[in-house]
């Protein structure tokens, strides 16, 4: 894994959205096809925001029991957030299973802090509140959307995470926009970008023989074989 994305990767990919970045990596590493993406519903309460591309920042919770972080271990995971390499995203996984979001992580300071810290939003199966007040620009999926922060504390930051069959690890590369989140591997890059041209090319042939006047089904075949 090399150790920078370039700034002209980073444009690349922040012009596409997530399910066309899934096709691109279907194509520059096959074996990747079927993992390492969001497999289920999350809510993104602004939709209209562009897609999120920055380094993963993971952390686990839990929000149903009575446990409290102390404010030690608050003040070090903050310190871990603003390390290293940026942009980030937050990928918190709720260890809450069934009841994942009975407690939201993410309100109007979360978010605030976080923002302040160079991260771009949050992925979770969590749950998120404090709609009207989330900053301008942060970003949010979530697996639900909440009243209450509950009994949310932090259990362990910088592990793996499972994000609704995503798995994360800390300083992965995250694309995520209105359709969910995908890893995308960092060697595979310049792959992907080499590939676009014709991908690109093959859906308009196909689109453009599906939209044409006297459409066949013979026309839409010859469109899929070129």
């Amino acid at each position: 894994m090399p150790d920078i994305v370039t700034q002209d990767q980073f444009t690349f990919l922040e012009s596409l959205d997530t399910p066309t970045v899934c096709n691109l990596i279907e194509i520059a590493a096959p074996q990747r096809r079927g993992q390492f993406y969001t497999v289920k519903h999350l809510h993104c309460p602004f939709p209209d925001l562009p897609a999120m591309v920055g380094f993963a920042k993971t952390v686990t919770i839990r929000a149903k029991s009575g446990e409290t972080s102390s404010m030690q271990r608050r003040l070090d995971y903050l310190d871990y957030v603003a390390a290293g390499r940026g942009p980030r995203i937050v990928v918190v996984e709720d260890l809450d299973g069934e009841d994942a979001g009975y407690g939201a992580f993410w309100g109007e300071v979360q978010s605030t802090v976080h923002q302040a810290l160079g991260c771009l939003g949050t992925v979770t199966n969590g749950s998120v509140r404090d709609l009207p007040m989330i900053p301008e620009g942060f970003r949010m999926l979530a697996g639900s959307i909440g009243p209450s922060h509950a009994y949310v504390h932090i259990i362990e930051f910088g592990g793996a995470v499972n994000v609704h069959g995503m798995a994360v690890s800390d300083g992965d590369l995250i694309h995520a926009d209105r359709h969910g989140a995908v890893v995308v591997p960092q060697d595979k890059i310049t792959a992907m970008q080499a590939a676009l041209a014709e991908l690109t090319a093959r859906e308009a042939r196909i689109l453009a023989a599906a939209r044409a006047p006297g459409v066949t089904l013979e026309t839409i075949k010859a469109a899929f074989r070129t």
